[in-house]
């Protein structure tokens, strides 16, 4: 039986992945038939997902009308094709199990006459599957030309029905007839390295990228993960290893599940554009650069990718290394902090006696045998030492761009709207990124799985997507001044290396025009009104928005707004609240909005009594002046 290892000889960097590529439309895909219609041949993709529910319109593979051997899926290419190898899962559904278990594969150019895939002079039939989800890959004995392919089931899992799903592998060749044919895709101009890059690749690229522009990046690790894996971050800075006063701060994060390794390529290619771009003087890189200390963190699961990685794109399947080495979930595995906020805004007890804003880490939480991996772990670190201002964690698997909350209010439900305070915010960040995606954007694309995600602009609010309870959006939310989004980047998890300068170009524009929404809102320090110093941990609360954010350690601020007109209080322990007006307009800055605190007298007394100093008159009769009005409040309260 011809088998082939994941990286497969045969293959060129030119292969085409009909199955799981959103350049195969449906109308390509044909059968001998089909069950119903959310079982037809454009269901038959590698990795296509079923809905939840038993009969969904859109269901996870192709099942055939009839159970013969007469039964075919069949694969217009539109050109000539070097056909190299076939792979084949079962029918993904929580209801049944179905896959096929040997088949045939036959070639066309005409789809009237059909000839047969042989070993020599032999028809082959190829093992199959022996479960649902394992893709297995069979390579063709010889390679064969032709421009259609049908895979022709033989045997079915005994208690099942003829269901699967495919990719077939081969590479387009010129159509002597065809002179238009001959065009290659536009291929991005940017010179960046695009192959999927393992642990040991990925750190050697990030250390070239640091050599080429020291001035301007730093590569530094959070920690590690179980397998001890130091998670690497580039940061890029006009002053990098400092926060500079005013600036924000930005973070992209992928990887967290470490078979969606889009986002990690992506995030590479990012390093290596903006040091090239910096160096060339593009004044939009030199700017972004200059005002903003941008954080790259390419894998948050190095286990996870490295499992992923060794079995390749064909083979990885839709789940083989999305958890960490101890089966931990990421995305599950923070702190939930939704339900204790919620729980007292029942209570109405917030914001006066109980934060709506850097709410505390669950005592539970924090326990050694506590269920939380060392990267998680290493995140939150992470997250607490560094003031960020807006994130992204990149995902793959669908085409949509999700922001919190995640976690639905009502516990018991699946799915539910869940806005946030900053749910209008939350709306423009996901906007911007989904509108600016060259992919999400294309009227004629086909629908990732079953979810049609372009009826809202390809952007959702989390939790009416599906619920995630500790998820790191929501985390970073509510403990943090950081709004975080998810961006779900293609179909395909573990795109074939072919498709990433097309990844590039459809991200590109998108990673930059996401990361210059820092800007977006009002900045500010927050500073004594004595010693002009800054203070740390002032609270800036934004009328009619129950979500506060803080000052970082030098008492500056940034705090996201669509524009329009405010009223911002900051508030310090230990000094007099002072509010104000701030507008944020529609122009590409924040709106200066800074503070001058003043100390209350009972917070100088202290101060000088800590000193051993001695009091002054003017606070002696100030503080005479405060008990006297507390005990007329008291007696008119009698």
């Amino acid at each position: 039986m011809p088998r082939g290892n994941p990286h497969h000889s045969a293959l060129t960097p030119r292969d085409t992945h009909a199955a799981r590529s959103l350049r195969v439309s449906d109308s390509q895909l044909r059968a001998s038939t089909s069950k119903r219609y959310g079982l037809g041949a454009h269901r038959g993709r590698l990795n296509i997902q079923s809905g939840i529910h038993d009969g969904d319109f859109y269901d996870g593979g192709w099942c055939a009308g009839h159970e013969d051997r007469d039964q075919w899926l069949e694969i217009d290419a539109r050109r000539p094709t070097r056909f190299t190898g076939v792979i084949t899962q079962g029918l993904n559904s929580i209801w049944t199990y179905d896959w096929v278990t040997s088949y045939k594969v036959q070639f066309s150019n005409d789809t009237h006459t059909w000839q047969p895939g042989r070993n020599g002079t032999e028809e082959v039939v190829f093992l199959g599957n022996k479960d649902p989800e394992t893709p297995v890959l069979n390579a063709l004995p010889t390679p064969v030309v032709a421009r259609y392919i049908r895979i022709n089931p033989q045997t079915w899992f005994e208690n099942g029905t003829i269901c699967l799903r495919a990719e077939i592998l081969g590479c387009p060749l010129p159509d002597p007839n065809n002179i238009y044919s001959w065009e290659n895709e536009p291929m991005p101009t940017d010179k960046l390295d695009f192959r999927h890059h393992n642990y040991k690749e990925m750190r050697k690229l990030m250390k070239e990228v640091n050599e080429e522009c020291p001035n301007i990046t730093r590569v530094y690790s959070i920690g590690k993960s179980y397998l001890g894996l130091k998670m690497y971050v580039m940061e890029i800075s006009d002053n990098p290893g400092q926060h500079e006063l005013g600036e924000p701060e930005f973070r992209y994060v992928a990887g967290m599940h470490g078979n969606e390794v889009l986002g990690r390529e992506l995030l590479l290619n990012l390093m290596q554009y903006l040091c090239g771009e910096y160096t060339r003087g593009n004044p939009r890189v030199v700017r972004l650069v200059s005002e903003t200390r941008i954080h790259l963190l390419p894998s948050m699961n190095p286990d996870g990718y490295e499992t992923a990685y060794k079995l390749g794109s064909e083979l990885a399947g839709w789940a083989v290394g999305r958890w960490t080495y101890e089966g931990i979930d990421l995305n599950h595995n923070f702190a939930d902090l939704n339900t204790a906020l919620w729980d007292a805004e029942d209570n109405e007890l917030v914001p006066h006696k109980f934060p709506n804003h850097y709410l505390p880490i669950p005592e539970y939480y924090t326990f050694a045998n506590a269920t939380v991996a060392p990267e998680t772990r290493a995140v939150i670190n992470w997250m607490q030492k560094f003031p960020f201002v807006l994130s992204a964690n990149l995902h793959g698997g669908e085409l949509v761009v999700t922001y919190p909350y995640d976690m639905t209010r009502t516990y018991w439900k699946a799915q539910e709207l869940t806005p946030t305070p900053d749910d209008a915010v939350f709306r423009w960040l996901a906007t911007v990124y989904a509108t600016t995606n060259l992919a999400m954007v294309d009227a004629e694309r086909r629908l990732c799985h079953y979810e049609d995600f372009t009826r809202e602009g390809n952007i959702i609010n989390g939790a009416h997507w599906h619920t995630v309870p500790g998820s790191m959006n929501d985390f970073s939310y509510l403990h943090t001044n950081c709004f975080e989004v998810t961006v779900e980047l293609s179909c395909d998890k573990f795109p074939h290396e072919s498709e990433l300068p097309r990844e590039w170009e459809n991200n590109k524009e998108s990673l930059l025009v996401f990361m210059e929404q820092v800007r977006r809102g009002i900045k500010g320090v927050v500073r004594d009104k004595d010693t002009e110093q800054g203070i740390a941990d002032a609270i800036i609360a934004v009328d009619g928005i129950n979500h506060d954010v803080r000052t970082a350690f030098d008492g500056d601020y940034w705090r996201l707004l669509n524009p329009g007109e405010y009223e911002v209080t900051a508030a310090a322990e230990g000094y007099h609240p002072v509010t104000r007006t701030c507008r944020v307009s529609f122009e590409d800055n924040p709106t200066l909005c800074d503070f001058q605190l003043t100390k209350t007298p009972k917070q100088r007394l202290r101060e000088i009594l800590a000193k051993g100093g001695k009091i002054p008159k003017d606070l002696i009769l100030r503080l005479r002046q405060l008990r006297l009005r507390k005990l007329r409040a008291q007696r008119q309260a009698r």
